[in-house]
């Protein structure tokens, strides 16, 4: 089976700053993989470069077996979308945001959206949560709201490829759950590959089917596999210089991380009050 995305030997950074080296995974449809790796490591530059948004300094980077320099940026519209977690115009209704997800599919000279559109809007914003407010402002609607909105718009260009990055940031954890069921609920239905950053390892370990840990201190993927393989205490240690017990969850057998505490006479003494 041909990879919906797939990354060769890939080197990635900014003018005078190498970022990632030599990174190679592919994914294929339906599944998930997690980015996971402390601030600044390039989880978020990852992301950019599988969307096309980056250009590689090394390598190569496919979509469904064509490389992404050879597409053109309306290709790359129909196949990849990222959600986005607030709108380009924050007056915009709701429904005129997710409605931005139909633009790679307009015909040259039409400038309004086609029933069509406004059909595959409404199904989106329905199965996300958000038809309700399809009227509300989006800078009238809470964060949740907006992240599950961006998430409407970008199931509207139904792509092969949706790229989240820290769909959960700021959330509460019933939200940050009622995202993550929906993107695992979507992504087996509609046969999508889903690239995500997490910041929490936890939920990367419960909804991810890989794991790919990226150590910013040596620019390199630390380990790349299934949650059990990918999240070892020796992994976490070296990747985030955190101590860390890993057991299993009772409910779905995957790893779950626990933070360890400094020995008592290593810890920052409490500032004293008076």
């Amino acid at each position: 089976m041909t990879p919906v995305l797939k990354l060769d030997r890939v080197d990635l950074g900014y003018p005078g700053k190498p970022v990632l080296k030599d990174v190679s995974f592919g994914l294929l449809p339906g599944e998930m993989a997690g980015v996971t790796g402390p601030n600044g490591s390039g989880k978020t530059t990852l992301i950019k470069a599988a969307a096309g948004l980056i250009r590689p300094e090394k390598g190569g980077i496919f979509i469904n077996g064509q490389n992404i320099r050879a597409m053109s940026h309306m290709e790359r519209a129909r196949r990849i979308a990222a959600a986005r977690q607030s709108s380009d115009a924050p007056h915009m209704t709701v429904e005129a945001h997710t409605l931005l997800g139909r633009l790679p599919f307009f015909k040259k000279y039409q400038f309004f959206e086609t029933e069509k559109d406004r059909s595959t809007a409404r199904k989106y914003m329905r199965l996300t949560g958000v038809l309700a407010l399809k009227d509300k402002r989006m800078d009238e609607i809470s964060q949740g709201e907006r992240q599950l909105a961006g998430i409407a718009r970008a199931l509207c260009q139904e792509p092969a490829l949706l790229m989240l990055d820290e769909p959960t940031s700021n959330l509460d954890i019933a939200r940050q759950v009622q995202i993550l069921e929906l993107v695992d609920h979507l992504r087996k239905e509609m046969g999508m590959a889903v690239l995500t950053a997490l910041h929490d390892l936890n939920l990367a370990s419960e909804y991810s089917d890989r794991i790919i840990m990226v150590n910013g201190k040596t620019g390199k993927v630390r380990d790349m596999g299934a949650p059990e393989d990918a999240l070892t205490e020796d992994s976490i240690r070296e990747v985030y210089d955190a101590r860390v017990s890993v057991s299993r969850n009772p409910d779905s057998g995957k790893p779950r991380v626990f933070v360890k505490r400094p020995p008592a006479a290593l810890r920052t003494p409490s500032p004293r009050s008076g």
